[in-house]
């Protein structure tokens, strides 16, 4: 049940921004959630790393940050995945059974092949090589490992290189652009 008092909050989390508010223990300066957001009380549910994009909700409700961060509530997150190489629905069959990783077995995840998506320009940019094809992917996971979208299409052979969060449960980014941010 979420708190109708609770603030929550839908970010998209631009690249290279780390999903914190300090940066303290840092020895070079790196850009942090405080640059975009001061909404006191609010915490990122979850963490987006610093190489990835897209959306990161934030809440001061402790409950809800439990639900969305604890791999125990299932819920479902929606990425947008360009991977190098040119994968077809055969090679995406072992992520819809689960695949073993060094810290264990993944869930199943749902997985297809989609069309490039309509998003905004990275910056800086995905770096092509010419001669290697690439395509994108949507994976929905109901877990949440460290860097295991970036793991799970490694071990099938179509290592990672744009990760998009899209969907977090019923939230997605819609029309938010990177660095803006709106209350759910």
């Amino acid at each position: 049940m979420i708190n109708a008092m609770a603030r929550t909050i839908l970010f998209n989390k631009p690249f290279g921004v780390l999903s914190q508010f300090t940066d303290a223990g840092s020895p070079q300066a790196r850009p942090t959630l405080s640059a975009f957001i001061d909404v006191p009380g609010v915490y990122p549910a979850g963490r987006l790393d610093r190489d990835s994009e897209g959306l990161l909700v934030l809440t001061d409700d402790g409950r809800l940050q439990a639900q969305i961060a604890d791999p125990q509530h299932k819920l479902a997150k929606t990425y947008l995945v360009q991977v190098e190489g040119a994968p077809d629905d055969t090679d995406l069959q072992p992520l819809r059974a689960g695949v073993t990783l060094k810290d264990g077995p993944t869930r199943p995840a749902q997985v297809r092949l989609i069309a490039p998506p309509a998003l905004w320009v990275r910056v800086p940019p995905v770096r092509f090589r010419k001669s290697v094809p690439d395509r994108w992917i949507e994976i929905t996971l109901r877990e949440g490992r460290n860097r295991q979208v970036r793991r799970m299409t490694a071990h099938i052979g179509f290592p990672t290189l744009r990760l998009v969060r899209w969907r977090v449960g019923d939230w997605a980014i819609d029309d938010l652009i990177p660095g803006q941010w709106r209350d759910a």
